[in-house]
C-alpha cells in the first residue's frame, strides 16, 4: 500500500525536480530563439537517448510502455509545449497553465485506479488550484487561444505520461526515461519535417549558439533525466495525490527566474499567489489525519 504522505529526504527530491522544472521555461525560450519547436524537442529527447542508452540498460518493461511514455512525454508535452511557446503563450503563463497536469492526473488515477481523496487533500488541491486561478486571472493576456490549448493538451499528455509511469513500480526510473526517448525522437523529427520544414531545421541549426546548444542540454540531463526519472520514481511509490500537487510549485520557481534573468516584475498579488499555492502544498503533503479512538470496552 502506498504511503500517502511524502517522507522529508523524498520532500526535498520533490522540491528538487519542480525547482529544474519551474527554470526550465527560462531556458525553453533560449532554445526557441534559434531553433523550430518541433526539432528542439526532437535534439532534446534524443540526447536524452544517446549517449546514455549506451551505459544503461533498457528496463525489464514491455516496450509497448516504453513506447507509450515516449509518445505521450515527447511528442505529446515537449511537442505540444514548444509550439505553443513559440509565438502563442509567455514562459511565464506556460508555467503556470501546464499545471494542469496535476489534475489531469489526479482525474485519471481516480478512473483507472479508483485511489480516492481524502478531505484534506481535496481542501489542499482547492486552495492550490485558487492560487493557480489568481495568477491567470491578474497575469494579462500574453496567450492565445491555441496557446492554451496547446498547453491545456501538454498537460494532459504529461498526466497520462505519469500513470504510465506508475504502472511499472520498483523500475529503474533513469533507465526508463532514456530508453523512452528513443520511440519520442521518430514522431517530433517526421512532425518537424512536415510541419517546419527541411529549410527551417537547417537554418536553425545553422544558427544555433552556444546558448542555444546549452538550453538544449538543460533539457536532455537537467530536465529529462533527472527531473523525469525522480518524478516517475516518487509517483511509483505515493498516490498520486501526493506527488502530483507538489508540480504546483514550477510557477513559483518560473516567476523567480523570470524575475532573475528576465527581469520581470514581483508584484504583490504574485506573492499572494505563490502563498497560497504553498498554503494547499503544506496541507496536502504535512496534514496528519487523527487517528480514531476506539472506546474502552
Amino acid at each position: 500500500m502506498p504511503r500517502a504522505s511524502l517522507s522529508f529526504p523524498h520532500f526535498l527530491l520533490a522540491l528538487a525536480v519542480v525547482a529544474v522544472w519551474g527554470t526550465n521555461f527560462v531556458v525553453i525560450r533560449f532554445g526557441l530563439n534559434h531553433l523550430p519547436p518541433l526539432l528542439f524537442a526532437a535534439l532534446r529527447f534524443g540526447l536524452v537517448f544517446l549517449p546514455a542508452a549506451l551505459f544503461i540498460r533498457r528496463p525489464n518493461v514491455p516496450l509497448v510502455r516504453l513506447a507509450a511514455y515516449g509518445v505521450a512525454i515527447g511528442a505529446g508535452q515537449f511537442g505540444l509545449l514548444f509550439l505553443a511557446m513559440k509565438k502563442d503563450i509567455s514562459p511565464g503563463l506556460a508555467s503556470l497553465v501546464v499545471q494542469s497536469q496535476a489534475f489531469f492526473t489526479i482525474g485519471l488515477a481516480i478512473a483507472l485506479t479508483r485511489e480516492r481523496l481524502r478531505a484534506h487533500q481535496w481542501l489542499a488541491v482547492g486552495l492550490a488550484a485558487s492560487g493557480i486561478v489568481l495568477i491567470g486571472y491578474m497575469g494579462g493576456g500574453d496567450a492565445t487561444p491555441l496557446g492554451l490549448l496547446l498547453v491545456l493538451l501538454a498537460g494532459f499528455s504529461w498526466a497520462a505520461g505519469n500513470l504510465i509511469a506508475r504502472s511499472t513500480p520498483g523500475v529503474n526510473m533513469l533507465a526508463y526515461v532514456v530508453w523512452s526517448s528513443l520511440f519520442a525522437v521518430p514522431p517530433l523529427l517526421a512532425l518537424s519535417l512536415i510541419f517546419e520544414g527541411p529549410q527551417a531545421i537547417l537554418t536553425g541549426l545553422a544558427e544555433a549558439d552556444a546558448a542555444t546548444w546549452a538550453a538544449v542540454l538543460w533539457q536532455s540531463v537537467g530536465n529529462s533525466m533527472f527531473g523525469y526519472a525522480a518524478f516517475g520514481w516518487l509517483l511509483a511509490r505515493y498516490p498520486a495525490a501526493t506527488v502530483a500537487p507538489m508540480s504546483l510549485l514550477v510557477p513559483v520557481f518560473g516567476m523567480a527566474a523570470s524575475a532573475w534573468w528576465l527581469g520581470e516584475s514581483l508584484p504583490l498579488w504574485k506573492l499572494a499567489a505563490a502563498a497560497i499555492v504553498l498554503g494547499g502544498l503544506a496541507i496536502n503533503l504535512f496534514w496528519r489525519p487523527r487517528a480514531k479512538v476506539k472506546p474502552a470496552a
